[in-house]
């Protein structure tokens, strides 16, 4: 038994609008222990749904559409899934009471096209929309098919979703089992290296072990098929605490956590306190930082040191080396690092200095050139990065701003061991 997720939209094709009522769905499948192996999106078109539901329907026993249920022309869902399998659709009166109910309240009249919501293929269940005018339906129309319809407008989707299509899933019997994940972060490794690293556990049953990258961090989610959560959380445990150990520094947390979160913990924990110098990055170090609720325990500000004047006027940077090294070396990122510390007077200062591109890279400084300075209470040092020019300046001060959190957080794990 499985499910498949069929998203309804041109506008999706045409990528006006990210469709997250898949990620959702998926997710909300796991928890329920329903697996599910196919996604589509289809566009606005009567013989292209039809095609997805032939295929789709000879591969799950359990269809679940979003989209495609207001009451334009081009909603197409509900008459479409009632004309591939013969029914005729019947308007069903207690959908006009409420849908003139809803408009009544907003001091508006329904519209004469709204009635095209109420109309329901014959032996289909309503499945109640309490926010919005289009309900969905629940219908089986053959033995051994579930087909479930939801609008496209993720909140009203998400209700309908929680108050009427879970219940019925675990009354048929669904539910019964859970598919739990934790999600193992790692960074300063690529997936290949991480993936050989652990191959061992790549086909590992239950629980499941696979790898994923993206922006530079590598994941391995671990799954587990089980009866409650708790039990998954004891298959998961012992192979997600023998994997960190395996990859020691390069673990640095799991689920939600993040690069600046742990580090913000690290510093709450030690009572220490961090302030920033940023330069190429112009920021964006220190946004990542103040993301994280209750940040002011810990950070305490910093210095977008874009032109050489405020290196040297407001960190204190040697003019001379800012002459004879440039902005975009190692000497320079530890006074930034030193001078950011002092003026804050903070435990930690945190420098980036570097090349983002698109121009300005030379043959012996190339764009993608970084430097990380570190100043703390035993001193200060430096740390290179050199990043694929191609990657575009966005994710070339990302990559900065995250090595910049890593070098630090390695730091403060071995200071305290």
């Amino acid at each position: 038994m499985s499910a498949e997720i069929i998203c309804v939209g041109t506008e999706m094709l045409l990528g006006d609008i990210l469709n997250s009522n898949a990620q959702y769905i998926a997710l909300q499948l796991a928890q329920l222990g329903i697996p599910h192996f196919y996604q589509t999106v289809v566009g606005d078109n009567v013989d292209r749904i039809k095609q997805v539901i032939e295929i789709a329907s000879n591969r799950a026993e359990i269809l679940i559409f979003t989209g495609g249920l207001g009451p334009t022309p081009d909603d197409l869902t509900c008459e479409t899934i009632a004309d591939f399998f013969g029914s005729p659709l019947i308007e069903r009166p207690e959908v006009i009471e409420d849908i003139t109910k809803k408009y009544k309240t907003r001091n508006r009249v329904m519209s004469a096209s709204n009635r095209k919501q109420a109309l329901i293929p014959e032996g289909a269940e309503i499945l109640p929309n309490p926010t919005g005018t289009a309900p969905g339906i629940i219908w089986q129309p053959r033995p051994n098919l579930t087909i479930f319809t939801f609008p496209g407008v993720p909140s009203e989707m998400h209700r309908m979703w929680e108050e009427t299509a879970v219940p019925y899933l675990k009354s048929q019997g669904w539910g019964k089992q859970i598919i739990y994940s934790r999600m193992l972060r790692f960074w300063n490794v690529s997936e290949s290296a991480m993936a050989e690293k652990v191959s061992a556990y790549l086909n590992l049953p239950n629980p499941t072990v696979a790898p994923y990258a993206s922006k530079g961090q590598v994941k391995l989610r671990v799954s587990a098929k089980a009866s409650s959560e708790a039990e998954a959380e004891s298959l998961i445990e012992p192979v997600a605490k023998q994997i960190q150990e395996i990859a020691g520094l390069d673990y640095f947390g799991a689920d939600d956590d993040t690069l600046a979160s742990v580090v913000g913990d690290l510093l709450r924990k030690s009572g220490e306190t961090l302030s920033v110098a940023e330069s190429c990055t112009g920021g964006t170090l220190g946004g990542m930082l103040t993301d994280i609720a209750g940040s002011s325990d810990y950070f305490w500000g910093g210095v977008i040191s874009y032109d050489n004047s405020v290196k040297a006027g407001m960190l204190g940077v040697n003019s001379e080396d800012l002459e004879k090294y440039g902005a975009v070396s190692s000497i320079v990122a530890e006074q930034m690092a030193s001078g950011v510390k002092k003026q804050l007077g903070t435990t930690w200062g945190l420098s980036i200095t570097g090349i983002a591109g698109p121009g300005g890279g030379t043959e012996t400084k190339p764009v993608g050139l970084i430097y990380v300075g570190l100043a703390g209470e035993n001193g200060v040092e430096s740390f290179e990065f050199r990043f694929n020019p191609v990657r575009g300046r966005s994710l070339i001060r990302h990559f900065s701003a995250c090595n910049a959190l890593d070098s630090l957080r390695r730091k403060l794990i071995v200071g305290n061991r």
